[in-house]
């Protein structure tokens, strides 16, 4: 799958690509969006700024390659992103929260993803963690970084609603390189740099591979003369319907209007409380499309 470039952060947007959702595919696991930026020159981009802005029925998972990112939220959680380093924010029933690269980052470069919650737990409390895993060398020239789930011996101590994996995985020039992976899971191969191919498929710097469940082992081979990065997502089928629309995951129009309207109709609603220290307005909610929004399942 090919991105598509998309503006995100409203008035001062940077430009993203975005491989996941698409018509062809929606969801992997209960990963329902990925971003890919960079490298940007700040100084020409201005980086990210992302004002204050809501959450509903979703994880956001942060993992940057260059530069560092100042995140705020309503839970009073002050904290950076930083290369190497997973943040995961859980809004549950609501939070809101800022990015902002900071002053110190001269290039900008890395991934916003996106893990929808599984009905029972979708209006959970609002929760933060942070890990910075190792690396783990892996058998044929590359490394891993495990954020989330297990893999290569390694697992995160980051806790997900459903079962789940995230790694950055870097190969050596021409290295092969076979994974244990779960047969109950569906895969996607993110490509940052260089060329791989995974699972027999060749994929260029921004293509999303995909894996259908059913497999034990996946191949990774680095068919270029220079270091590849890429990041690789697993988890079980997601069976249920959702309804995503800007930053809100519900199971409705009903649940989406009603989150709609506590972000607007105050500026610290009980739902989604407020973000302190960010020196500017938080962003409104676009207006709702005309027809009611449907809710919509995994591609199969």
């Amino acid at each position: 799958m090919s991105p598509r470039d998309v503006p995100l952060g409203g008035p001062r947007a940077m430009t993203v690509r975005r491989t996941l959702p698409q018509r062809s595919r929606t969801l992997i696991g209960a990963w329902c969006f990925v971003d890919h930026y960079g490298p940007d020159d700040v100084a020409d981009t201005g980086g990210m700024d992302v004002a204050p802005h809501p959450h509903t029925g979703l994880q956001t998972v942060s993992w940057l390659f260059t530069g560092e990112i100042e995140h705020r939220d309503s839970l009073g959680i002050h904290a950076y992103v930083r290369p190497g380093e997973v943040n995961l924010m859980t809004s549950g029933h609501g939070i809101a929260h800022s990015e902002v690269s900071t002053p110190a980052t001269t290039t900008l470069h890395g991934v916003q993803l996106w893990v929808v919650l599984p009905e029972e737990h979708r209006h959970t409390g609002r929760d933060f963690h942070h890990h910075a895993p190792a690396p783990v060398a892996l058998d044929g020239g590359g490394e891993a970084r495990v954020f989330l789930g297990s893999l290569a011996g390694d697992t995160s101590p980051v806790p997900t609603f459903t079962p789940l994996l995230g790694a950055e995985l870097t190969l050596r020039p021409h290295a092969a390189v076979t994974l244990a992976v779960d047969p109950a899971f569906e895969h996607g191969l993110l490509v940052d740099r260089g060329e791989v191919r995974f699972a027999g498929t060749p994929l260029h710097p921004a293509d999303l591979g995909y894996l259908a469940p059913g497999t034990t082992t996946v191949t990774l081979s680095n068919t270029g003369d220079t270091d590849a990065r890429a990041v690789l997502l697993g988890g079980t089928p997601f069976e249920e319907e959702i309804v995503m629309w800007w930053n809100f995951i519900g199971r409705s129009n009903d649940d989406i209007t009603r989150a709609r309207e506590e972000w607007m109709s105050s500026e610290n609603s009980d739902r989604f409380g407020a973000v302190e220290g960010y020196p500017g307005a938080r962003l409104p909610a676009p207006e709702l499309p005309g027809i009611p929004l449907k809710p919509r399942g995994r591609t199969r």
